[in-house]
Formats: structure tokens, sequence, C-alpha cells
């Protein structure tokens, strides 16, 4: 309903969290806070009246709603409203409290003109005011309106490189009896291995032909017979086409020196 305050969102998810969050004395604890876009408006804060207050200001009944503070510049301030002014009816309509007050301004269309009926100093008078509209995010709040800054996001800071795992394609063939992986994308793994291509040794299945010829976990196949190889593919198209054919010379490097294994391929 009034003050220029402004607060960042981050503290206002804390004062919202926290009891009595805004609350300015014991008796708005109670008091709901309204969050509102481009709300209506007069620029004043105020607060319950109790017995303490309505006997302090000679009032007959513990109603209304007493002003705390006018904002300069606002509706309420060129309408003349004071700070310890109460507001006893709103448009002909008796105000009770703060909420209700809240409600009916923030109801009344920015631009309409209302009567004020308020108690000043033992006497009621009548004051006109234009309600304003208040542009942006706000908090209404028996103290007065809060405006909610729209603090910027900070930058987000520069994501580290992140360290891919390598993709390793380990293929089975099952003619043979091993699992292997193709060095022809790993140049230097290859260089390491004392080959240029060839297909790497990862496992041996037991019983297999390779385990019978003695090819071992670590070998680079490259030859099957006369046919160089570069994948597992490669072996098993080689064993299948090779119609009628059980024993292959299987060229293997073994600490970077080339040797024969003759494998045997019992019949399928």
């Amino acid at each position: 309903m009034g003050g220029f305050k402004k607060i960042g969102l981050a503290w206002l998810a804390a004062a919202l969290m926290a009891p009595g969050g805004f609350a300015q004395t014991e008796r708005h604890d109670a008091n709901p806070m309204v969050l509102q876009k481009d709300s209506s408006y007069l620029g004043i804060g105020v607060q319950d009246v109790d017995s303490d207050r309505a006997k302090a200001l000679k009032l007959k009944d513990e109603r209304g709603a007493e002003i705390t503070s006018v904002d300069p510049d606002t509706p309420a301030f060129k309408a003349g409203i004071k700070p310890g002014d109460v507001v006893l009816e709103y448009n002909g309509t008796p105000v009770q409290g703060t909420d209700q007050l809240q409600r009916m301004v923030r109801e009344t269309p920015a631009g309409r003109t209302v009567k004020l009926m308020v108690w000043r100093n033992g006497a009621a008078l009548t004051l006109t005011a234009t309600v304003g509209q208040r542009k942006g995010l706000w908090m209404a709040t028996p103290g007065g309106d809060i405006n909610v800054v729209m603090a910027p996001m900070p930058p987000m800071p520069p994501l580290p490189p992140l360290s891919m795992p390598r993709m390793i394609a380990i293929m089975p063939s099952g003619l043979l009896g091993i699992e292997g992986e193709p060095l022809n994308q790993e140049p230097q793994f290859a260089e390491f291995m004392g080959v240029k291509d060839g297909v790497l040794v990862k496992a041996v299945s037991r019983n297999s032909a390779a385990e019978r010829a003695g090819i071992k976990a670590g070998d680079v196949i490259v030859k099957i017979d006369d046919s160089h190889v570069s994948s597992s593919g490669d072996i098993t198209s080689l064993l299948r086409t090779s119609h009628g054919k059980r024993t292959y010379t299987v060229t293997v490097v073994r600490s970077k020196k080339e040797m024969p294994v003759p494998v045997t391929i019992e019949e399928r």
C-alpha cells in the first residue's frame, strides 16, 4: 500500500520463511503478506488499532487502520493524509483493520477517486485521494509496500574441461575364440604395441581354437594367412569364407615381434 522500500529476491525468500517476516509490531505477526504485480496503492504504512490505541486516540470503537507513515509524492501525501490519522471508512465502507483496508485499495482500479473518513485529533474528517498504480513486483505488508527488486543473475562460471572416457569397441570373434579391440583408431597405442594396425587380443575363451594355438591376451593379430586384418569382424569374415579349410596361419605381434601361429578351427 505504501513505502518506497526495496528488497532483493534472496532476502525476500528468507523473510518469507521467517516467523512474522516484515511485521513491524507484535500486532502484525498474523497479517498476511501479499505478493502482487502492478498493484493499486495509496503510499501509506498502517497498523491495527488495539484497545490501548483506541483509548489514546479517543476512538469510540476498537477498529480502523492507523497511519504510521506516508511516503512523499504519493496519492496519500497529495490527499493530505498524515501519520497518526486513523482510517475509519473507505468509500463509505467501515474499516475494521489493516487487512481489509489493504484489500480494498488493491481492488480499486488505479486512477479512481475515493473518499477516506479519517480520525484526527479527536474529530472525524473526510479526505479525497486518487488511487495510484505501482509498477513492478510488490510485497504488500502492514508497514507499507516493499518493492521486490529483480536482481540480475550472476554470470555462470566457465565449466571445467570434461575428461570423456575413451569408447572401446571390443568385439568377439566366436570362431577364433577371442575378444579384440581394433588399433586403427589408436595410433599412439598401436605404435606402443609395435604395429601400425591390427586387432589387440583383450581376452581368450577357454577351450577355444585361439587358446589351443597358444594365442594370449596382449597379442596383436595382424594377419589371417596372407590377408591383413584390422578388426574382429575381418577375422570372422575370413574364417567363414574359407569353405572347407580348418587350419590357418594367424600372424600375431608379441613383444613387438611378429610370429606365425597355426590355428585349427574345429568343424562348425
